[in-house]
C-alpha cells in the first residue's frame, strides 16, 4: 500500500453495551448478552435464544454525544426518527466513532471522505413486518420505502449526516462482511482515494423466515441449552452446536497515518495487512486450506512474521465444523508456535452478529490492544483443540503488540486482518 492506515475512531451499539465504554466494561467482565428472545415471533420459531439490543431509545441516545454540532444532530434525528431500527443503530455507532476521532470540531475535506457500508440484506425484517399492512392496503405504503429497502440507503444517510462527498459503496460477504468492509476501506484510504473512510458494520435484523432458515440448515444452536441461554454460545467447546444470533452495529474510522499526524491525532492501531480469498464453493462448509491461506496472506502482506503475532481474535462461531476447522487452521499456520499465541472468541459474549461481526470483533480487538487485556472465553470448558492457548473464564492482563482477526462466511469467503499497535 502507498500509505499506512490506522483506526482513529470507533463506535458501537450492541447487546452488551450501547457505547464504547459500556462495551469495554462488558468485555472485561465477560458479560454475555445472550438470553431468551424478548418478543414472540409470528409464526413461532424453533430458535428462541439470541443476543438482542434491548431498550434502546434512539431519541435519547442521539442526544448523549457531547461535541456534535446542532445542525448535525438535527440531520441525524430527522433521518433516524423516520428510519428503520437498523438505520438508527448505524447512525448512533457512526456518531460515536466520528466524535472519538475528533472530527466534529475539525472535519476532513468532504471530497476526501469515503464510506463503506458492510452489510447485506439489512432490511429483511423491516420488509417482513410491513407485509401484513401492505397486503391489506398497498396504497398506504410509505413513499420512503422505495429508498429504505435498499442497502445503499445507508450510504445516503451517513453521507448526509457527515457531509461525505468522496466514494461510497455497499459490500457483502455473508459472515465475513465486516472484514470485507474493513479491507475495502483500508484499500480506499491506502491507495489515496480518501484520507478518511467510515466503515459501518450494519446490525443484522433477520426476519423470522431467515432465522428459521438458519435453524433448518443446522447452523444455529440453543437446543441443548434452551433453559440456560447464557450457556448456549460455546465457541471451541466440545458441547458447541451452532451459532447464536446477536445484534450489534459498529463503526470504524479509518484514516491515513499521514493525515492523522498532520492534524495531531494518533491512530489507536495500524491496519498492517489484509487478506480475502474464495474457496470456489457455494455451500456453507468451511475450508481448511482457504482459512490457512487467508491467515498466511494477511501476515505476509503486513510485513510482519508469525513470531510477531501474539493474539488471534477468532471467527469462533460455536459451530462444530466451523470451530474445528478454524482451530486446525490456526494450528497449521503457527505450527510449533501455536501454544504461544493467545486466542479468544468475542461471539461467546455478543453472539454471532452476522454481517457486522468483523467490525464488532475489530472493535473488541482494538480495545483489548489499547487497554492491555484479553477478554474471557465464556463457556469454554473442554476445548476441541488441546494444543491451542485459549483464554479462560476470566479476563487476563496482556499487552498485545500484533493481532490477527478472522472472519469466514458461507459461500467459501475467507478473510483475515492484521492489527498492530502504533508504538511497536
Amino acid at each position: 500500500m502507498a500509505r499506512s492506515v490506522g483506526v482513529t475512531g470507533m463506535g458501537i451499539v450492541s447487546s452488551i453495551g450501547e457505547s464504547i465504554p459500556a462495551f469495554l466494561k462488558s468485555l472485561r467482565d465477560g458479560k454475555s448478552g445472550i438470553a431468551k428472545m424478548s418478543r414472540k415471533r409470528t409464526p413461532e420459531l424453533s430458535a428462541t435464544i439470541s443476543a438482542e439490543i434491548r431498550d434502546m431509545v434512539f431519541s435519547d441516545q442521539v442526544r448523549s454525544y457531547r461535541d456534535v454540532p446542532e445542525e448535525t444532530l438535527r440531520r441525524a434525528e430527522r433521518l433516524g426518527r423516520r428510519g428503520p431500527f437498523t438505520v438508527q443503530v448505524t447512525i448512533l455507532s457512526a456518531l460515536e466513532a466520528w466524535e472519538w476521532a475528533g472530527f466534529f470540531s475539525s472535519p476532513p475535506e468532504p471530497e476526501k471522505i469515503g464510506v463503506i457500508i458492510a452489510g447485506q440484506n439489512a432490511t429483511q425484517n423491516f420488509q417482513y413486518e410491513l407485509m401484513p399492512r401492505f397486503l391489506e392496503k398497498p396504497i398506504y405504503l410509505s413513499p420512503r420505502y422505495g429508498l429504505e429497502f435498499l442497502d445503499s440507503n445507508y450510504i445516503g444517510v451517513l453521507s448526509e449526516i457527515f457531509n461525505i462527498k468522496g466514494e461510497g459503496a455497499v459490500v457483502g460477504g455473508a459472515s465475513a462482511t465486516g472484514n470485507v468492509g474493513i479491507i475495502h476501506g483500508y484499500r480506499m484510504v491506502g491507495e489515496g482515494h480518501a484520507d478518511v473512510c467510515i466503515v459501518a458494520g450494519i446490525v443484522a435484523d433477520p426476519s423470522p423466515m431467515d432465522i428459521q432458515g438458519f435453524y433448518n440448515m443446522g447452523a444455529m444452536g440453543g437446543k441443548a441449552f434452551y433453559d440456560k441461554p447464557e450457556h448456549a454460545c460455546r465457541p471451541f467447546d466440545v458441547q458447541h452446536e451452532g451459532f447464536i444470533y446477536g445484534q450489534a452495529g459498529a463503526c470504524l474510522i479509518l484514516e491515513s497515518t499521514e493525515h492523522a499526524v498532520r492534524r495531531g491525532a494518533a491512530p489507536a492501531v495500524e491496519i498492517a495487512g489484509v487478506a480475502v480469498n474464495l474457496d470456489g464453493n457455494s455451500s456453507s462448509n468451511p475450508s481448511l486450506e482457504g482459512e490457512v491461506r487467508a491467515m498466511h496472506t494477511a501476515v505476509e502482506s503486513s510485513g510482519c512474521s508469525l513470531e510477531n503475532i501474539d493474539y488471534v481474535n477468532t471467527h469462533g462461531s460455536s459451530s462444530p465444523l466451523g470451530d474445528k476447522t478454524e482451530a486446525e487452521a490456526i494450528r497449521q499456520v503457527f505450527k510449533s508456535q501455536a501454544p504461544r499465541v493467545w486466542l479468544n472468541a468475542t461471539k461467546g459474549l455478543t453472539g454471532h452478529c452476522l454481517y457486522s461481526a468483523g467490525v464488532v470483533e475489530a472493535v473488541a480487538t482494538v480495545l483489548q490492544m489499547h487497554e492491555g487485556f484479553l477478554h474471557p472465553n465464556k463457556n469454554l470448558e473442554e476445548p476441541v483443540q488441546k494444543e491451542l492457548r485459549f483464554c479462560g473464564r476470566e479476563a487476563i492482563d496482556h499487552r498485545i503488540t500484533t493481532a490477527l482477526s478472522n472472519s469466514f462466511g458461507f459461500g467459501g469467503i475467507n478473510t483475515s486482518i492484521v492489527l498492530k499497535r502504533g508504538d511497536v
